[in-house]
């Protein structure tokens, strides 16, 4: 399995991994979900990025299994603005599964939320 974030998100929008013609674009989205991630807690004071596909997975996450959900959410947050569906319900059905993430990611690395206070 490839595991750069890049190579990853190109294909779940349906672009060859050897395309490289919208790469800048999709590299700025990607970029601009993991900044979304970093002020949700995700990572360090260092925010990660990515400037091309050398990047993976596990430069963002670490050994992190319990934030596999990051994956579907950078790819949402890239798709809704780079290739937005046509429908009005599909977007915002989108968007709700968008704010689903935020919300679960946030507790996933928020360590002051316990169970009872949800």
């Amino acid at each position: 399995m490839n595991e750069s974030i890049l190579n990853n998100i190109k294909k779940l929008l349906g672009i060859a991994e050897d395309y490289t013609e919208f790469d800048t674009d999709i590299i700025i989205l990607i970029n601009s979900a993991i900044s979304v991630l970093n002020q949700l807690g995700l990572g360090s004071d260092d925010i990660f990025s990515i400037t091309g596909s050398t990047e993976t997975w596990s430069d963002l996450l670490g050994e992190h299994k319990d934030l596999e959900m990051v994956k579907n959410y950078i790819y949402l947050k890239v798709r809704v603005v780079f290739d937005p569906p046509s429908q009005s319900y599909v977007l915002s059905a989108y968007n709700e599964q968008i704010k689903e993430l935020e919300w679960r990611i946030n507790v996933a690395v928020d360590p002051g939320i316990s169970d009872d206070a949800i």
